[in-house]
């Protein structure tokens, strides 16, 4: 009797004891475009199992593809992680989907399913030039040697002039269905779920499968993070500035840019790519650009260094980086994406802003850079002339921001005229100091 109820007990304390032993394995999904909001998903999800005291991570893949820079730094994450991790290819590992599989320790596919087609290309589909091939093949090889694989068939899935005897001839971008995978190594196995990757791996132990948890606020974070929503941002933070430049006073155009500004930097900020010295650039920036349009005359050294400086500050939050030290291998594509992508948005929203401005604010579009003003006697206006002589020491007023030349008021008529010294809003009260070459130079009225 004594016996039985042992027995009984012992079989009722298995499950327990075995579940105490389980093997967990965390899931972390790696689906569509590779950008800089998949990186930050893996980047997590990576963390998340080391807490959780995952025994095996699974990548539950299938992407066609994306950034090159993103896809480098979750094949450089992979490749440091001490914990095995696993590919689960569920339909396609294409390109950069490609260069993350074979990152991991071991690949699983799901019927149908293909890897490879790795050449970088352009967004319009056509091969970038062979800088851009020689260093995807450069990871490609490298990557597929860390994890003892023929590194030959890695670069020709970047490569068409790569030939792998018995596999692909030197004319085509090498491709693998999931048999041809298998066959030549770069598959472990066929599986068509998750829990057919766990039983393959431990097919004598219990498992236990905890997939990532993406809270509304990673969603948020994500969605701000894509090129795309970028490039609008950048968009409004530029046509924000441009419209309150060429209407000061209306509010709405600085707030619509200082909130694209906020929403750009700040997922940014939290994900620690954009740090504080970026902010400052960028503001710095934009103060040069403010001065050199309404405090210094003409357009100089202060706008130019304020446009490189604003360029700088919105190219570099994008790249993770410590005062322009590259954290990871240096990458030219790094630092030529995000370039590209404020410059793009920038040349966009500007020749936006200007043709909504032209009707809008008709005769705004370009009144900050040209006086366009039709100066009618009508309107008390008179044409300068050599006879100008008898103004000096006469008191006017300026009627338009003089930066430094503009118009003033003479006892009741308007005459075109240049700042001596400085410069001159509208209102202040001058002084007539001399006249040449049929124009009139003024400074402030002393107090």
């Amino acid at each position: 009797m004594y016996r039985i109820i042992l027995t009984v007990l012992a079989a009722l304390l298995m499950p327990i004891i075995s579940s105490g032993e389980s093997n967990r394995f965390f899931v972390i999904p790696v689906k569509g475009e590779i950008n800089a909001a998949t990186q930050r998903t893996l980047s997590k999800g990576l963390e998340e199992a080391k807490l959780a005291k995952a025994d095996f991570v699974i990548i539950h893949i299938n992407t066609y593809g994306g950034a090159v820079d993103a896809a480098d730094s979750m094949r450089s994450a992979l490749l440091r992680y001490q914990i095995p991790v696993i590919a689960f290819i569920d339909n396609q590992a294409v390109s950069a989907g490609a260069l993350i599989s074979i990152a991991c320790d071991s690949i699983f596919m799901r019927t149908g399913s293909t890897i490879g087609a790795a050449t970088v290309v352009n967004q319009s589909g056509e091969p970038m030039p062979d800088k851009y091939q020689s260093f995807m093949r450069a990871m490609m090889r490298s990557t597929a040697q860390a994890n003892g694989r023929n590194p030959l068939i890695a670069e020709a899935m970047v490569d068409p002039t790569v030939s792998v005897p018995g596999i692909v001839d030197s004319t085509k971008v090498l491709s693998f269905t999931m048999e041809e995978a298998i066959t030549n190594g770069y598959c472990e196995g066929r599986a068509e779920s998750l829990d057919e990757v766990a039983m393959a791996v431990s097919p004598e132990e219990v498992y236990k499968l905890e997939k990532q948890r993406v809270t509304t606020l990673d969603k948020i974070i994500s969605f701000f993070l894509k090129p795309y929503i970028q490039g609008l941002l950048l968009m409004l933070i530029i046509g924000g500035i441009y419209f309150e430049l060429q209407s000061p006073g209306i509010g709405f155009p600085s707030a619509a840019a200082i909130i694209g500004a906020v929403l750009y930097f700040s997922p940014l900020y939290l994900e620690g790519m954009a740090e504080n010295w970026e902010l400052i650039v960028f503001i710095l920036g934009i103060l040069l650009i403010m001065a050199e349009i309404f405090v210094i005359p003409g357009f100089g050294v202060a706008g130019i260094s304020g446009i490189i400086l604003t360029v700088t500050g919105l190219s570099f939050a994008m790249i993770d980086n410590d005062l322009f030290y590259m954290k990871g291998e240096y990458n030219f594509l790094v630092i030529i994406k995000p370039l590209s992508i404020v410059l793009l948005s920038g040349f966009s929203s500007l020749v936006l802003s200007i043709w909504l401005a032209g009707r809008l604010i008709p005769g705004r579009s370009f009144s900050g850079l040209a006086l366009n003003t039709s100066l009618s006697s009508s309107k008390g206006y008179v044409s300068v002339d050599g006879s100008l002589d008898h103004l000096v020491g006469k008191i006017a007023t300026a009627k338009s921001s003089m930066r430094p030349s503009g118009k003033i008021e003479i006892e009741g008529k308007w005459y075109e005229a240049t700042m001596e010294i400085g410069m001159a809003g509208t209102g202040d009260k001058l002084i007539v100091i001399r006249a040449g070459g049929g124009r009139l130079y003024c400074e402030h009225l002393p107090q």
